[in-house]
Formats: C-alpha cells, sequence, structure tokens
C-alpha cells in the first residue's frame, strides 16, 4: 500500500469496536451474533481494497477464528451472519476513510483433535487377543484390573489382588501372573490390551522402572479409567493431570473398588461377586461398597436382589441385612429406596421385597 499500511487505523482499534459492537448486540437481544464475536479470534487484512476518492479510501478484510461448535451451528448461515458483523461494524467505528469491506467465518479446530477417532468410525490397529489368551489372563465375570508396580513391592500387590477379588476384580500382576512358559513382554501387553482400569501404584522409585512409565503411557493410549495410588510417591508427567487417591496398602483395596464400582462392567462384576459371595466376612466388605452406587438398571435390581435372597451368606450378613445399622451400614435395600425412589424392604423371612 505504498507505506499507507503503516497509518491504518481501524486494524489497530478492532478489538474496541467488536466491543462496542458485542455491547450493541446485547442490547438488541441477538445474542447468536454476539456468542460469534465474543468467542472468535479476529486477524486483519490491512488494504484488502482501496479507491482513490475523497483522499484515499481502503477497505480492511475480517478473518473471525471461532469455535468448531460454533461455527457447525451456523454454517447454513454463514454467508448472512457474516454480512451482519461487517455491516454492525461499519456502523460503530469512528474511523474516516476506512471501513471493513468483508467478514470471513473461519473453523478453529483445536490442534490435538482427531476428528478421525471422534467420528466413531474408525477402524482401529489394537491387537486382536484371543478369547483363550485373555482367559488364562483373567477370571470370569471380574472386572480387569492392571496393576503396575514395582518390583520390589510385589509381596504388597499381590496382597491387594487378593482384596480386589472379592468386590468381583480380576487383577494382574505381572511378577506373578505371567506363565512360565511364554514370554513375559508379550504376556504383559496382552493383560494391557485387555484390562479394562489401570492403576498405578506410585510407591518410591515408581518412575525409575524400565517398565512402570510405559505401562501407564499405554493405559492413556487406550483411554481406559486411569486410577493413581499415592503409596510414597506424588504423580507425575501425564498421570499428573488425576488427583492421587491417598490411602494406605491396608485400605487401598476399599478406596480404589469405591471408584470402580461407578463404571458399569464394575458394578456387573461387583453383582457377579455378591452372588457368589462365600463368608460373611466378604459380605461385610462387599457391602462397604453400597453408599457409593449412585444408579441400577433393572436388571442389575433384579440379579442383585436375587443374589440377596438366595446366599444365606449375604442375607444373614450385617452390612446387608440392615439389621445392625449404627455398626455395619444401612443394608441393601435402604439404598435400593435411596437410588430408585421405590420402597424396598426387609420381609418377615429376611427376604428382600417391594413393598
Amino acid at each position: 500500500m505504498n507505506g499507507q499500511e503503516d497509518d491504518f487505523q481501524l486494524p489497530e482499534k478492532i478489538d474496541l469496536y467488536l466491543a462496542t459492537l458485542s455491547k450493541y448486540y446485547a442490547k438488541e437481544g441477538q445474542k447468536q451474533l454476539q456468542g460469534i464475536i465474543v468467542n472468535s479470534r479476529v486477524r486483519v487484512h490491512t488494504g484488502w481494497s482501496s479507491d482513490n476518492w475523497n483522499g484515499g479510501t481502503y477497505g480492511h478484510a475480517l478473518y473471525l477464528a471461532i469455535p468448531e461448535s460454533i461455527y457447525l451451528s451456523i454454517v447454513n448461515e454463514k454467508s448472512e451472519l457474516q454480512s451482519q458483523i461487517m455491516e454492525g461494524l461499519n456502523k460503530v467505528h469512528d474511523i474516516q476513510n476506512e471501513f471493513v469491506e468483508e467478514v470471513f467465518f473461519e473453523m478453529e479446530v483445536p490442534d490435538d483433535h482427531d476428528w478421525r477417532k471422534d467420528s466413531g468410525l474408525l477402524v482401529t490397529h489394537d491387537r486382536v487377543i484371543p478369547d483363550p489368551v485373555a482367559n488364562r489372563i483373567w477370571e470370569k465375570d471380574c472386572f480387569r484390573v492392571f496393576l503396575s508396580h514395582k518390583a520390589e513391592v510385589k509381596k504388597n500387590t499381590s496382597e491387594l489382588k487378593d482384596k480386589l477379588k472379592i468386590y468381583g476384580a480380576s487383577c494382574f500382576v505381572a511378577h506373578e501372573d505371567i506363565h512360565p512358559t511364554k514370554e513375559w513382554q508379550n504376556e504383559i501387553e496382552n493383560a494391557l490390551h485387555t484390562m479394562d482400569s489401570f492403576v498405578a501404584l506410585l510407591t518410591d522409585g515408581f518412575h525409575d522402572s524400565l517398565w512402570t512409565d510405559q505401562e501407564v503411557g499405554f493405559a492413556f493410549g487406550r483411554g481406559v479409567p486411569i486410577i493413581s495410588v499415592k503409596l510414597g510417591k506424588d504423580p507425575y508427567g501425564f498421570i499428573g493431570k488425576f488427583q492421587a487417591l491417598s490411602c494406605t496398602w491396608e485400605t487401598a483395596s476399599t478406596e480404589i473398588a469405591k471408584i470402580l464400582i461407578k463404571k458399569e462392567p464394575m458394578l456387573n462384576a461387583y453383582i457377579n461377586a455378591v452372588q457368589n459371595c462365600q463368608s460373611y466376612d466378604s459380605g461385610t466388605k462387599l457391602a462397604e461398597l453400597l453408599p457409593c452406587i449412585d444408579k441400577f438398571s433393572d436388571s442389575q435390581i433384579e440379579r442383585i436382589v436375587k443374589a440377596f435372597n438366595e446366599n444365606s451368606q449375604v442375607y444373614d450378613c450385617y452390612g446387608f441385612n440392615e439389621k445392625k445399622p449404627r455398626y455395619y451400614g444401612d443394608g441393601l435395600a435402604h439404598h435400593l429406596r435411596r437410588i430408585t425412589n421405590v420402597d424396598y424392604k426387609l420381609s418377615s423371612r429376611g427376604k428382600i421385597t417391594k413393598a
């Protein structure tokens, strides 16, 4: 523009005029137009056009980058809305010999946007694990949990595995679950490919292991639920985005299960565990999760009521039968009422029925 570009005033003040236009749109109740400019990032092509009339008149082009969700909602009326914003800006600015000649909308897409994956139609290249292999790693009808840990705490981890089994979780512990005739790295990968959830046991030196960080990365790549358990080390790196579960080895199983029970597959596995409960002690542990359950499907209600009514280790367990709520909690019938707003009660025979 032969030096004229340095003298342009409208581009330098464009944010001020957009703010003024936003107020105008708010006053006129034009929320759609206001939402576009409020959520946009602006850039100006100066000197889009020029005319020698009246000492020189210059038109600028305005590019508004707007979020994908807004762009898709207005795409069918884009031309009209662009013209309205152009006219609005030319009404509110007070710069002589300059005007907005064109407004263009651009769609702003996040850098990490994966449209192929978001479509739900992408054929993934995950390893296909045959059922016999998965059945060798995991127990049947259980929620599959990969326990990532340092070798130095394998005894604690094995004990944690046994405790989580009570709640219906089948856990993979590399140092004891790899079949001696199988190549160990391949078996770990099989477990990672078929797990339902990943638990990082953050003890001192967790980050120093050659494998734990890779296991964490694998879990992120698969998008499975991840729980970090603070057992001497704070979360770091990618796993640091999650709030760590602070507990001891003694309480870790219950605290982990309280989080996992929010997942539908874990709830189904939990109901299977109630059905197969073989002791009052196990029943008491299972009952500790009842306050953490916030929804049941009709079929899940039918299954857990049936499990209660047919298993003496459950209906005679104080944690489930609400006969000693002061010591063992409110029992299954109470929580069914809480969740469903239906009046479930214990019959004179100690079985759960609808009132």
